[in-house]
C-alpha cells in the first residue's frame, strides 16, 4: 500500500478514536513574526513539522513546542494557545515560553553543544555543565507540566520529538502512568563506549524508559541504544523482542526511518516555476554550459561539507580535463553560530572554498560557488532539478532527508546522488554513489563516474530510489508509529 496524507488521515481517526493526541518538540511547526503588513505567520523549513503537520491537522490534536517568534506572544489567548494552520484551523499550538538564558543553556549548550556531538561521533569533543543539566532538567520538567495540563483528565496519545527531552517521558509517566507515551529520536545513537563520557547518562537512559515507544532511523541506533542500557542500568533486555523492562513498563525499541512528503514534492518539482528556475540556475554565467553539482545543508560540521571540497580539489587535480567544466554551488543557512565550535566551522567552509578557488579559478569560472542562505522547498526543488549530481557527505547522519529530497524532485528520472555510506539514507537508496566523505581520492573518482555515467543508467538508477521514497514516505512513518502505539491500548 502507498501511503498518502488522505491514508494516513483514515488511519489516524481509526486508531485515536477518543484519545487526545499531544506531540512535543522544541521547534514549532508555525512561528508569528512583524511585517510591513503587520503580523505574518511562516512555516519553518524542518522535515520533522513537514512529517508531523499531517498527522495533527487528521487528529485535532496539541502540538508543544517552544514559542520562539518575535510576534508569538501577539497572537497566543490567555492559555498561551493558537489555532493552526491560520488559513484553515485544525489544530491548536501551545506555545512555551523560555527565557534567553534557558534557551542558551537549554537548547544551544546542553542539547547541541552535548548531546548532538556526543550522538554524531564526528571528533568534536561534547561539552556537558552541571548548570545547563539542571536547567534541561527544569526545562523538560516544564513541558512535561504543560503536557499534563492539556491532557487533563482524559486518556491520550503523547508523541515526543528528539534529544532535548529525553527526561520528559518519565515526568509524564511519573504521574499519569496510564498516558501512551512514544518518542522518536531524530539523531544517531553511539555506541556504549562513546555514551559513556556523557556524565548524565544513566539519567539520560532511565528517562527514555518512561516511554511505551522509542523510535530511532535504523536498527543499528536501536542495537546501540539497548548496548546503553545494558551497561549502565540494572533493568532486563529482551533482543528479540527489541525491548527494555523497567519498573513494569516495556519500553519497545524499534526503528522507524523517516522520510519526506514525495506527492508534493514531485508536484513542486513539475510545476512551471521550477521550470523557470532551472532556466535561470542554468542561464547563470557561473554555470552556464558547465556541469554543475550542488549541495544543500546547514552550515554544521556533521554535514561534511569541508570534505566534500577537498574531494572537489582532489577531483580537479586527479582529472584536469574537468577543470573551467565544473562546478560546486553550495547552498545552505549559518547553524547554531552562538556556539564556538559552530563559528569556527563556518570559518573553515569559507577559508577551504577560497584556497580551492585561488588553486584552480580561471577568468570567469570558479570551482566553488558558496551561498549561506535559507531557502524554501520550491527553491531546493528548483537547485536540484537544475543539477547534474547532488552531493549529501554527511560524517554521520541519523538519516538524512536531502538525499530523499532530491529524489523525490527527479521526476526527470535523471541526475545522480553521491551519498555518504554514513547516513540512515544509505540503507535505503542503495543505487546512489556510496561514499566515504575521508576518502577524497574515491570520492574525486566518485564525481567523475557520476558525471560519465551513461543516461541510460541514470534512469535506471534514478528509477529504483524514486520508488523506495514513494513507497516509504514520510506518511508511512508516521502512520507505522500511530499503529504500534494503537496496539497498546
Amino acid at each position: 500500500m502507498i501511503w498518502d496524507r488522505q491514508e494516513l488521515k483514515s488511519v489516524i481517526r481509526e486508531k485515536i478514536g477518543e484519545h487526545k493526541f499531544v506531540v512535543v518538540s522544541n521547534r514549532e511547526p508555525y512561528i508569528h513574526i512583524y511585517s510591513a503588513g503587520g503580523i505574518k505567520c511562516i512555516t519553518p523549513a524542518s522535515g520533522m513539522t513537514t512529517a508531523l503537520d499531517p498527522v495533527m491537522t487528521a487528529s485535532g490534536g496539541t502540538w508543544v513546542a517552544a514559542g520562539m517568534g518575535e510576534a508569538d506572544r501577539e497572537v497566543v489567548d490567555a492559555k498561551d494557545r493558537v489555532q493552526v494552520p491560520p488559513d484553515a484551523p485544525a489544530y491548536t499550538l501551545r506555545r512555551v515560553w523560555l527565557s534567553r538564558e534557558e534557551a542558551n543553556a537549554f537548547y544551544y549548550s546542553y542539547s547541541n553543544e552535548g548531546l548532538w556531538p556526543l550522538c554524531h561521533i564526528v571528533h568534536v569533543r561534547p561539552v556537558f555543565r552541571e548548570k545547563d543539566w539542571q536547567v534541561y532538567t527544569a526545562v523538560n520538567r516544564r513541558f512535561a507540566d504543560v503536557v499534563l495540563e492539556e491532557v487533563g483528565d482524559d486518556t491520550a496519545f503523547v508523541f515526543i520529538q528528539d534529544y532535548h527531552f529525553a527526561l520528559l517521558s518519565a515526568m509524564i509517566k511519573e504521574k499519569r502512568p496510564d498516558i501512551i507515551v512514544a518518542q522518536f529520536w531524530h539523531i544517531p545513537w553511539p555506541n556504549p563506549e562513546a555514551f559513556r563520557v556523557c556524565p548524565n547518562a544513566a539519567e539520560i537512559l532511565d528517562g527514555l524508559l518512561g516511554n511505551d515507544i522509542l523510535g530511532f532511523h535504523i536498527r543499528y541506533d536501536c542495537l546501540n541504544f539497548l548496548d546503553s542500557v545494558d551497561r549502565f542500568l540494572e533493568v532486563r533486555i529482551d533482543r528479540e523482542r527489541l525491548s527494555a523492562f523497567k519498573g513494569g513498563l516495556e519500553t519497545l525499541v524499534r526503528p522507524f526511518p523517516i522520510s519526506v512528503d514525495f506527492d508534493r514534492i514531485e508536484k513542486i518539482a513539475d510545476s512551471a516555476a521550477v521550470s523557470e528556475r532551472v532556466r535561470a540556475i542554468r542561464g547563470d554565467f557561473r554555470f552556464k554550459g558547465r556541469f554543475l553539482a550542488v549541495g544543500i545543508d546547514r552550515m554544521d560540521y556533521t554535514k561534511g561539507i569541508v570534505e566534500r571540497f577537498a574531494a572537489v580539489d582532489r577531483f580537479l587535480e586527479k582529472y584536469p580535463e574537468y577543470v573551467g567544466k565544473f562546478v560546486f554551488l553550495q547552498l545552505g543557512p549559518l547553524s547554531r553560530i552562538h556556539i564556538q565550535r559552530y563559528k569556527q566551522y563556518n570559518d573553515e567552509i569559507y577559508h577551504a572554498m577560497v584556497d580551492i578557488n585561488e588553486r584552480w579559478g580561471r577568468s570567469g569560472w570558479e570551482p566553488i560557488v558558496l551561498q549561506k542562505v535559507q531557502l524554501g522547498l520550491e527553491e531546493v526543488v528548483s537547485y536540484f532539478r537544475a543539477a547534474d549530481l547532488c552531493v549529501v557527505s554527511s560524517i554521520h547522519d541519523g538519516m538524512n532527508l536531502v538525499a530523499k529530497e532530491f529524489v523525490a524532485a527527479r521526476t526527470d528520472d535523471s541526475g545522480v546522488l553521491i551519498l555518504s555510506q554514513f547516513t540512515g539514507s544509505s540503507r535505503e537508496l542503495e543505487q546512489a554513489l556510496l561514499v566515504n566523505p575521508l576518502a577524497a581520492d574515491r570520492f574525486a573518482d566518485a564525481i567523475k563516474q557520476g558525471l560519465e555515467m551513461t543516461e541510460a543508467e541514470k534512469g535506471e538508477r534514478m528509477r529504483k530510489m524514486r520508488e523506495t521514497v514513494r513507497e516509504n514516505n514520510v506518511y508511512r512513518w508516521a502512520g507505522k508509529i500511530v499503529n504500534e502505539m494503537k496496539k497498546l491500548l
